[in-house]
Order: structure tokens, then sequence, then C-alpha cells
């Protein structure tokens, strides 16, 4: 059973990527915001901000920047997913001896390999305009786990988005607030800086502790208990995201 499973998910998570191929400005557009965003920072408002710590702007901010970036990408899962939707492909794959749950996977394992895709675009441009990180071989996979993480938690998010909504803009709509919310976080400025009310949700919301530990990451110092409540928003995203997905597409299939 499992391996009926793995091999019907790997056939359609094929087919997905090869939509992706063939119209490669998908990945195109998603990283093209946050590198526009980078250029923004740094070169034109980053010498008036101050962070507090010896790191250029680029090292300091490139983690929130990572975050939107996947976030970008993600509304893409959500577009695609409600297409096949709309398009009488689910009914399609009723009709065959396929394991159900093998579609929603198939596009969330497409999200993860094109936000990885994006990350390492976006990276590549970071390091161009000069990035620098001291990061061990262990450290850019502790990133790299959190990267995916984040994904998977925000992709199950975009498939009940995309299972529920009603009209294509809807579908891609959600992934605003959540492109938003590194804005009001660790990202870019100190939360130190900001107005009181505003600096206690910029602290203690998710995106903060993930940014947070990303930076501790590449520049070497000690990551603390922020992890640990970046993993902890995460997984629990993830695990609630994934039980009201599923529901949500047992009823659409019944």
């Amino acid at each position: 059973m499992t391996s009926h499973v793995l091999s019907d998910t790997g056939t359609l998570t094929g087919r997905s990527l090869t939509h992706i191929l063939r119209s490669p400005d998908t990945i195109i557009t998603t990283a093209v915001t946050p590198i526009a965003l980078m250029l923004l920072f740094v070169y034109v408002l980053g010498g008036a901000i101050r962070t507090g710590s010896d790191q250029s702007y680029i090292d300091y901010m490139l983690p929130g920047i990572l975050l939107i970036t996947i976030a970008s990408g993600i509304a893409y899962t959500s577009y695609r997913l409600f297409l096949d939707l709309q398009g009488g492909i689910f009914e399609r794959f009723q009709s065959m001896p396929i394991a159900r749950s093998s579609v929603l996977w198939a596009h969330v394992l497409t999200s993860l390999v094109a936000n990885i895709v994006s990350v390492a675009i976006v990276v590549g441009v970071a390091f161009a305009m000069g990035f620098r990180t001291g990061a061990s071989v262990g450290a850019w996979l502790a990133v790299a786990g959190i990267l995916i993480l984040f994904t998977l938690s925000l992709t199950w998010l975009a498939v009940i988005a995309g299972l529920s909504a009603k009209t294509v803009d809807g579908a891609s709509a959600f992934s605003y607030p959540l492109i938003f919310l590194p804005f009001i976080s660790s990202a870019f400025v100190p939360t130190s800086s900001m107005p009181g009310p505003v600096a206690w949700f910029a602290e203690y919301q998710p995106v903060t502790s993930i940014v947070n530990t990303i930076r501790a990451l590449f520049t070497g110092q000690p990551v603390g208990s922020s992890i640990w409540i970046a993993l902890a928003w995460m997984v629990g995203i993830l695990v609630t995201a994934y039980g009201f997905a599923i529901a949500i597409y047992r009823k659409k299939i019944s």
C-alpha cells in the first residue's frame, strides 16, 4: 500500500513539475519580487536603517527575504490546485486506481521543489550583492531544514486556499498577508525600534523566531530558544493545516 502511494505521488509530481518546466516564468516571477526588495532595501533604504549590529545590511535582512520568497511561491500552489479542481482533473483521478492522497502530495512536493529553486536563485543574487557568511556545513543544513519545514507548513495552508476558493483571484490572494508578515517582524529592523503594541506583535509572531534562528545560524551565534519557538510554530501550523486540508479534500471528493 505504501509503495502504491509513493509511486502514484511520484508520477503526479512529475506531471506537475513538467508543467513548471514548460512555463519557468513561475519560478522567475517568484524570485523577482524578493530580489527587487533586496535591491531596494540594500541600495536605497539600507543606509538609513540601524540594526544595532556590526553586520552588513544584506546579511541582516536575507533571512526575511528568504521567507518572503517562499510566501510568494506558495501562492502558485493554491492557484494550480484551484485550476485542477475547476478543470475536472480530480474527477478523472477518482475514476483511476490511484491513491487519493497522492493528488495533494504531488502539489505539495511540486511547491517544495519550485521554492527550493527560487530560494537558491535569491541566495545566489544575495552573494553577488555582498552577502557573506561563516556558517558551517551543519548550519547550512539546519537553515535548509528550517526553510523546507517553513515551505511545507505554508504549502498546506495554500492547499486549503486552493480547495476552498471560489475564484482564481481568491485562490492566490490568501498569500498576501503571509508576504506582508515579515515586514512586521525582526526581518528588516530590530523589534525594539517599533512602537509598543507593534513591537509586542512583532516579537511574538512566528516569523521573528524563524528569522532570528536563521540569522544566528548564518553568523555562527547561539540560536538560544528561538529555534524551539520557530519549530513549535512551524510544526503546529503544518499539523493543523494538514488536518484541515485533508478534511476539506475528503469532503470535496465524497
